[in-house]
């Protein structure tokens, strides 16, 4: 058997991977350009293909899971996206980057449903675990860019790429030697850990597909426009291109916290319980920054960021709570396709918006589509309380 706690943390350090791969291209591309003779508008696009098997991968590789080995798929998961990280630092042509960048997206496509799948079949308290989890990605979200620069101006581009891979393949190794195959079928988290009538099934479906397609826009839009928001808006506290990424960074921070709390209430009461209260944040806050500068602006942007990592919180633990361990990997699968189609499309809306109206049609717009968080939470069914053994 495993052991839960060691299976758990190199699960958290996938995520931190997961995330950090996807993002090392956005901040080394700048340094990238001129190396390789051309322009940011001509490289950025050879990330798209990358983007789009990060989601669309994400069903076959939930099925290979669920039908296979998630430990395996775990396995290669480490060794293969370490293996292209490396690849990538040794392109010469931009046909060799593209399908670098895309094989990064198709290993990166293994973590969320496979990993995610086992945080609920080894965890004991499933919140605690999932609020863990998101801090991790979160980390590895916020430190690329950093690490990235750093590696990038004292050993070049390349090696931005280079040393990450060699870490991972590291822990990939490390994984294999302390995590074997094992059945969970028979675990006490196999089955659903929460009941529902099985009438009311078809509320928990249409209420996380609401969900998911809700904040997984808002989340991905909140992320791209909040950099560009803060330089518009707090122009009378700090032009300073730094500081202007410390107080993003801060208010991120915010986020990670609030998706460990989230967490440790899903211990503690019923998912609806602390759904309900959360749907209401994003919406008025949304609202509110649509008018706001300066320390207003910020404060209010916490409330944003608490509201959104919160709620992508919730969302995994609906799914870990209400699938069976035969099913948990393609469940997650179908949300994570269904959450990074949605934010994929996110991106030319807040384009659009922007343009149509500046910051204040934009926030407006997914200030309204927040509303169907709400509405979510409001049509998902109270569980049933099952007598618990003497």
């Amino acid at each position: 058997m495993n052991s839960p706690s060691r299976v758990i943390s190199f699960v958290n350090a996938g995520h931190f991977i997961d995330h950090y791969s996807m993002l090392i291209f956005a901040a080394a591309v700048i340094i990238m350009g001129p190396a390789l003779g051309m322009a940011y508008s001509e490289l950025l696009p050879y990330a798209t293909p990358g983007f789009i098997a990060f989601g669309a991968g994400s069903l076959l590789t939930g099925w290979l899971g669920d039908r296979w080995s998630r430990r395996h798929m775990m396995l290669i998961f480490f060794v293969g996206i370490g293996t292209s990280m490396i690849s990538v630092g040794f392109v010469q042509t931009p046909v060799q980057l593209g399908a670098a960048l895309l094989a990064i997206g198709i290993f990166a496509s293994i973590y969320h449903p496979v990993g995610t799948a086992m945080i609920v079949s080894y965890a004991d308290r499933l919140g605690r675990e999932m609020g863990i989890n998101g801090v991790w990605g979160n980390l590895g979200v916020a430190s690329s860019a950093l690490v990235t620069g750093v590696i990038g101006q004292y050993l070049g581009w390349r090696f931005a790429f280079i040393v990450p891979g060699v870490v991972t393949i590291l822990i990939g190794i490390a994984f294999a030697m302390s995590v074997v195959h094992e059945d969970r079928k028979g675990s006490k988290q196999a089955a659903a850990q929460a009941r529902v009538a099985k009438q009311d099934m078809w509320r928990v479906i249409l209420a996380l597909l609401i969900v998911v397609i809700a904040i997984s826009t808002t989340f991905n839009a909140v992320t791209v426009a909040l950099p560009k928001l803060f330089a518009e808006r707090l122009a009378d506290l700090t032009k300073s291109p730094a500081l202007l990424g410390v107080i993003a960074a801060c208010v991120y921070v915010f986020g990670a916290m609030t998706q460990y709390t989230i967490g440790r209430l899903l211990d503690r009461y019923s998912l609806k319980t602390v759904a309900l209260p959360l749907s209401f944040m994003l919406a008025p806050f949304l609202y509110l920054a649509a008018s706001l500068s300066n320390l207003p602006l910020i404060l209010v942007s916490i409330g944003i960021v608490m509201g959104a990592f919160g709620q992508v919180t919730v969302n995994d633990a609906m799914v870990g709570k209400y699938t069976t361990e035969e099913w948990r990997s393609r469940a997650y699968a179908v949300r994570y396709f269904v959450g990074f189609t949605a934010a994929g499309a996110s991106v030319g809306l807040v384009a659009w918006l922007y343009e149509q109206g500046g910051f204040v049609t934009m926030l407006h717009a997914f200030a309204a589509l927040c509303l169907l968080a709400i509405a979510a939470a409001l049509i998902l069914p109270r569980e049933i309380r099952t007598p618990q053994p003497a």
